[in-house]
């Protein structure tokens, strides 16, 4: 029977799942007032987000926080796929707190006291870049004609 998840990968899919996945449910019920706060901090580093009214991105971003915790949190998502969402998703984060004015201390990457909120989501940037990186499960079996490699172990030597 093949296993769904290596051990190493439990513990950045739990922690960044269930993280993101308390977001996406406290976000879901957002009143106007939080809905136009994040909205407006959104909209300002990514000014094509201002197009869409505030509830409805704050509800979208609300469900994506919610699919992605899910799908970091199930068992039968591959770590790589996992990780890319991840990685997607923390991508854009890191990029709010590169391009929002007053998160960084002039002429440095360090976050001021009003940045820290948002830079902090780096690691959620680092968890997915290691999911991605995890060995894929379906994988072409050894073609390398030794019995001691067909026990589900890819040949050292790579494909041939």
């Amino acid at each position: 029977m093949r296993k769904l998840l290596d051990a190493r990968d439990i513990a950045p899919r739990l922690t960044t799942g269930a993280f993101i996945l308390n977001s996406g449910l406290t976000l879901w019920g957002a009143d106007r007032q939080t809905a136009e706060s994040v909205h407006g901090m959104a909209a300002t580093a990514y000014p094509f987000l201002a197009k869409l009214p505030p509830e409805r991105f704050t509800r979208l971003l609300a469900a994506s926080e919610i699919g992605l915790g899910g799908a970091l949190l199930a068992p039968v998502v591959p770590s790589r796929l996992a990780g890319l969402a991840l990685t997607g998703f923390a991508g854009g984060l890191v990029g709010l707190y590169l391009r929002l004015p007053g998160m960084r201390e002039p002429g440095s990457i360090r976050p001021t006291q009003e940045g820290m909120p948002v830079a902090k989501d780096v690691w959620m940037l680092g968890s997915g870049l290691g999911l991605l990186c995890a060995r894929s499960r379906g994988a072409a079996p050894c073609r390398c004609r030794r019995a001691r490699h067909h026990r589900g172990h890819h040949c050292p030597r790579g494909r041939r």
